[in-house]
């Protein structure tokens, strides 16, 4: 999760002007509030999350301590892949998260029949990884989706229409699991060279190799 500080800045005519920060990282918000908190010259001292809750400074050390122990930092990357012959779709998702001081990679994949379509194979290997971060207990935080269909990522942000009765219900299922979780998403579309590692494990779930495997990388 991401953060905003609102301050107002004490002139010395006693004059107050107000400010806000960029977003930034729970750590870095901390950083700076306590350095404002410092300087003496900061009142009215707030900190705003992506969903428009605040805290103040108290209130922000103690909720992120409570969160360093839980995955946070999380970054999925996902990938569908579908065969025609045999209406199978192969589910790949790496995602990335952080655990107390620790870096963790785990990498999932999933075969599924009776899929009609690769861009409802997409879907699944994006709802596959909504189940994952469940699993993990992850709620009530941002998270970035990497994917290198453009269609299904646009359209989950609500950027591109959808008219196929089955990637509706698949968006249905996702946006119900999302406010679940309480999940804040960004979107990003990357190329299928930077997807790779996730389009390796949808092909090798269409071959029948089950996959899940968790990393420590720091």
């Amino acid at each position: 999760m991401r953060y905003r500080l609102e301050w107002n800045h004490k002139l010395k005519n006693n004059q107050k002007v107000q400010f806000s920060s960029e977003w930034v990282s729970g750590e870095t918000a901390i950083q700076i509030g306590e350095e404002l908190e410092g300087s003496g010259k900061a009142s009215d001292l707030y900190f705003y999350d992506e969903k428009g809750t605040s805290w103040i400074l108290k209130e922000i050390k103690k909720l992120l301590t409570e969160i360093e122990e839980d995955p946070h930092e999380i970054t999925v990357y996902f990938d569908g892949g579908f065969l025609k012959e045999t209406n199978q779709a192969g589910l790949g998702v790496v995602l990335f998260y952080k655990q107390g001081k620790k870096k963790y990679r785990i990498r999932a994949n999933e075969r599924l029949d009776e899929m009609d379509t690769n861009n409802e194979a997409e879907y699944a290997a994006f709802y596959y990884a909504l189940n994952i971060l469940e699993d993990l207990g992850v709620h009530h935080l941002s998270c970035e989706f990497k994917g290198d269909s453009q269609v299904v990522l646009k359209q989950l942000e609500g950027d591109w229409p959808c008219y196929e009765e089955t990637l509706n219900r698949w968006l249905d299922r996702i946006e119900e699991k999302m406010k679940t979780l309480g999940l804040v998403a960004k979107y990003t579309v990357i190329s299928r060279k930077e997807n790779k590692e996730a389009d390796k494990l949808a092909t090798q779930a269409l071959e029948g190799k089950e996959i899940f495997a968790k990393t420590l990388i720091l």
